[in-house]
């Protein structure tokens, strides 16, 4: 008899056979002695259409609403339909007595298992793989700790209760919301609020209107300083006459000081990553998209394996993973960073406190941190060097010791006129020498040396012009901060406390939910920043608050936590989303508001939008070779991009548009089948005369795919 693995993907698949010594490569799966094992692609199960429980559901319309199937049922994957079937066939062969999940160890890991398990109608025991790092030892750790698959029901509640709520909401939100306003308008439990944060700053930008105000700075012998109002603690002055008045006031005079504040301020070491606070650094630090950072993380976890998993939200280690610290510090030393390490590993005793080791804020995984598994960084990818870089640094910090700074505040009156300088003077770098940043303090200071009755002369003031600014546009790093911290978006105050660790979505969908609102038109990049579209206004101007707050988002995900915990019952859950999905639906169709939204396909039916959307598949994916090319808004991707997928060409990159073109259909479905396709009237930008083009497909280096003139052919 032998054991049936069953990972997520081929790779990592690979990685578990070759532990267990499984040599013996099969269609679909790799078997051994004592296992075989076999893996999904993704998910390899879905949920089924509306119009696979009633054929009258393919017609978008009113009187079919609100759709809610007493049993929401299951169906094959079609595009991963032959991989179904093989793993069907080894679920149920007579020489397989246990089943183990090895998919990877979280919500959505558990999901693509339990709806394999389920449809295929499994009753043979199962056990559970649960493991932080795909290295060898690390695989070894876990099959050595195999827990009973009942375990982690309620995980899979929680799964379940999340895919079935998506679906509820989103299908009859969608449907009832495009009927009503003529246009395909997706909505989601996620995206809806996302978006409406993106739209209120858009909102609140618009309509902002800067005032003008100014302010005086006085040019002492040794140091300057900004006037202030001690009572309001302002430094703006309302009017140039009143800015004039206090500079003539002053210049020539001499001013006393009358107080002065010298107060130490020590900065900890930050916290370790999870995977919002990676992303959100690595947009910062190098303009990568979420979605993008996830996807190189994702192959330092599963191909480098250099990492922890990434799809972790907490910023924690357990208490099992301290005597193995030591050892990671000198192995990233040796990976270039003995700077940094060298005086880590000469302590005896690392200063552990609970900033870094904290079982009770780790839940399925800990932080994100190297593996024991040296990084050959000769090897890697640029992108990859980066990401890994800031977790190493990130790692190594936490050990450092705080930085240390005594802030100098001094006021000085003249005239009876008041001025403030400040000054930073820096005690001690610690951890912020991994960092190589500028020093922002200073070792010598000479306001430290002034004391309180100092005189010194007003030789010169400056009166600056400034004028009040807007919030800040959204961009990936901001919006990431705002969707893990959606309370502070609620106006009822217990609420908002409760809510403070429930966010929108979770760290592993995060990234897919802000491509997916691109992909369908309600927002945009522009450089860094993500812009709310016409069309994503409108619908934010149209939506029920219920559906679009941030609110009541954060309580499902919180309620979606309670049931992973097994502190709230998945029914009770469910129950909800149904009337609330019914309350959408009528609430849509009572409103009168009246809104023209853009049509997609004007002149055709618009009641089955299905045939009106973007996503109609115009061939298998080039790349991975599983999913299908898809049309949305702006481009051309594949549908497996969830998974990690790269192929995608914009409708109007930068190279189509110096030759005045744009990427149709018909060029993109000819390029994926690996034909070479001619573009009629190109446009020269030298001569500006017309010429037809030969294109192909080209992948960068990078990863990510775009074209080329096809020369020679």
């Amino acid at each position: 008899m032998k054991k049936l693995v069953i990972a997520e993907k081929p790779s990592v698949a690979k990685d578990i056979a070759k532990v267990l010594n499984c040599k013996d490569k099969k269609d679909g799966y790799i078997e051994g002695d004592n296992y075989i094992v076999t893996w999904a692609i993704g998910h390899l199960v879905i949920l089924c259409n509306p119009e696979e429980y009633d054929i009258n559901y393919k017609k978008w319309a009113f009187n079919n609403l609100p759709i809610i199937p007493e049993k929401i049922k299951l169906k094959p994957n079609p595009k991963t339909y032959k991989q179904y079937q093989i793993v069907k066939t080894l679920i149920k062969a007579s020489q397989v007595d246990e089943i183990i999940c090895a998919t990877d160890a979280g919500r959505e890991g558990e999901l693509i298992f339990r709806y394999i398990y389920e449809l295929v109608g499994c009753r043979k025991p199962f056990k559970r793989l649960w493991i932080s790092s795909l290295t060898e030892e690390a695989i070894k750790d876990g099959f050595a700790k195999l827990r009973d698959g009942k375990a982690y029901d309620p995980l899979y509640y929680s799964a379940k209760c999340r895919s079935e709520s998506d679906w509820l909401v989103g299908m009859n939100g969608s449907r009832v919301y495009s009927i009503k306003y003529n246009s395909l308008l997706p909505i989601g439990r996620v995206q809806t609020p996302t978006l409406k944060i993106i739209v209120d700053r858009d909102m609140e930008i618009d309509n902002f209107t800067p005032v003008d105000y100014w302010e005086v700075k006085a040019d002492f012998k040794e140091y300057s300083g900004t006037w202030i109002d001690l009572e309001t603690k302002e430094s703006k002055v309302d009017t140039i006459e009143k800015a004039e008045y206090i500079k003539n006031k002053v210049v020539g005079k001499e001013g006393e000081v009358t107080d002065c504040q010298k107060k130490k301020v020590v900065k900890k070491p930050p916290l370790l990553y999870d995977l919002t606070e990676l992303q959100r650094d690595a947009n910062k630090r190098y303009g990568y998209t979420a979605q993008r950072t996830l996807d190189i993380a994702q192959a330092l976890y599963e191909k480098r394996k250099v990492i922890t998993y990434p799809r972790t939200d907490s910023r924690y280690l357990s208490k099992d993973l301290i005597p193995k610290l030591k050892n990671l510090i000198k192995k990233v030393g040796l990976e270039g960073y003995q700077e940094y390490t060298g005086n880590l590993e000469k302590i005896e005793k690392l200063p552990i406190t609970s900033r870094i080791v904290n079982d009770s804020k780790v839940s399925d995984h800990h932080a994100i941190i190297p593996t024991e598994k040296k990084a050959i960084l000769d090897k890697f990818s640029e992108e990859e060097k980066n990401i890994y870089d800031i977790i190493a640094r990130r790692f190594l910090s936490v050990f450092y010791n705080d930085y240390e700074y005594f802030s100098i505040t001094i006021i000085t009156n003249v005239e009876e006129e008041n001025f403030k300088s400040n000054e930073q003077q820096t005690i001690n770098q610690g951890w912020r020498i991994l960092y190589n940043e500028k020093e922002k303090g200073i070792n010598t200071s000479l306001l430290a040396n002034i004391q309180k009755g100092y005189t010194s002369l007003v030789k010169n003031a400056n009166i600056e012009k400034k004028q009040t600014k807007p919030p800040d546009r959204y961009n990936e790093a901001l919006l990431l901060g705002a969707m893990e911290n959606a309370g502070k978006f609620i106006d009822d105050e217990e609420l908002r406390e409760q809510l403070k660790a429930g966010g929108i979505g979770t760290p592993a969908t995060r990234a897919s939910v802000i491509e997916r609102i691109i992909n369908v038109g309600y927002i945009e990049r522009q450089g860094k920043n993500l812009i709310s579209t016409e069309k994503g206004r409108k619908l934010i101007q149209v939506a029920s608050n219920e559906l679009s707050s941030p609110e009541l988002t954060g309580k499902w995900e919180k309620a979606l936590d309670k049931i992973a915990k097994g502190q709230l019952d998945s029914k009770k859950f469910m129950d909800g989303i149904v009337r609330f999905t019914t309350f959408i639906v009528e609430d849509v169709i009572r409103n009168k508001e009246e809104v023209i939204f853009e049509r997609y396909n004007k002149g055709k039916n618009q009641t089955d939008f299905k045939s009106n959307s973007y996503n109609n598949t115009l061939g298998i994916c080039p790349a991975c070779k599983v999913g299908n090319v898809m049309e949305g808004p702006k481009n051309f991707y594949c549908s497996e991009y969830k998974q990690g997928c790269k192929f995608g060409l914009f409708k109007e990159d930068i190279l189509m548009k110096k030759f005045k073109k744009k990427m149709t259909k018909t060029i993109v479905s000819k390029l994926i089948e690996n034909k070479v396709v001619i573009v009629k009237g190109m446009v020269s930008p030298q001569t500006n005369n017309k010429f037809d083009g030969k294109i192909r497909l080209k992948k960068s280096s990078n990863g990510y795919w775009g074209w080329e003139f096809a020369t020679g052919e």
